[in-house]
């Protein structure tokens, strides 16, 4: 994993605080509204399963990546090793971790390239969550296990089953994720924060949040009239 610069603890649980749209509204107004292919996940991904150890926040945590190959590729030593050290890594890691696989085999998305076995070993290493760009299978297992579940679609199956290479960049339902990224994942999907300016999204997502609250406020007044409207329209200039 590539290092996480200025990331900590009290980072991941800050970003925790915040709804993936939030971040993502942050990241707009400290960047303007860049390329969603390197900001947030498309809308072909699914919470599976939220996060449990609160269904009312998000999963933060640092991206651990990886593609894999459920179908054709047959089993090799080079696979296992790779597994193996994909799996020290998560163990290593000194900040929570959000699996991050891509699906490379060809067709992709056809086998299920999580279950249930991994999930236990994942969850109990150190992982959080997965993000799939792929399928899962054995849901429930996977939720007694405890990790958080985004994916692009669910299957009973898969075949030969390999891992490829980890720690590189990848894409997951058309968002581009670096190693060592903050994914912060919800019932919207998945926002990516590069580390390196973390604490700037951070300073805006309190930014976000204030003015939305204020808002809020007006509009939920039971006594909002027309006055309110006209004032509100009149703070716009």
């Amino acid at each position: 994993m590539t290092p996480s610069n200025n990331v900590t603890a009290d980072t991941i649980a800050a970003f925790a605080e915040y709804d993936s749209a939030t971040v993502q509204n942050a990241r707009a107004l400290l960047d303007g509204y860049i390329d969603p292919h390197i900001d947030y996940t498309g809308p072909d991904i699914n919470e599976l399963i939220p996060n449990p150890a609160d269904s009312t926040k998000p999963v933060v945590g640092i991206a651990l990546t990886s593609t894999w190959a459920p179908l054709h590729e047959p089993a090799n030593e080079q696979s296992l090793m790779e597994r193996i050290e994909y799996m020290d890594a998560i163990a290593k890691s000194d900040l929570p971790v959000v699996i991050a696989m891509q699906d490379i085999d060809i067709p992709a998305r056809r086998g299920a390239i999580i279950g249930d076995g991994m999930a236990y070993m994942m969850r109990a290493l150190g992982a959080v969550g997965a993000v799939v760009d792929g399928n899962a299978r054995d849901i429930p297992g996977i939720q007694r296990a405890g990790l958080a579940l985004w994916a692009t679609g669910k299957v009973p199956g898969h075949g030969p089953f390999n891992l490829i290479q980890h720690g590189i960049t990848i894409t997951v339902a058309d968002m581009l994720i670096y190693p060592g990224d903050i994914l912060i994942c919800d019932g919207d999907g998945v926002t990516r924060v590069p580390p390196d300016i973390a604490d700037d999204v951070l300073a805006k997502c309190a930014e976000v949040r204030a003015k939305e609250g204020a808002v809020h406020k007006i509009f939920s007044n039971p006594d909002f009239g027309m006055d309110d409207w006209e004032t509100y329209k009149s703070s716009l200039g």
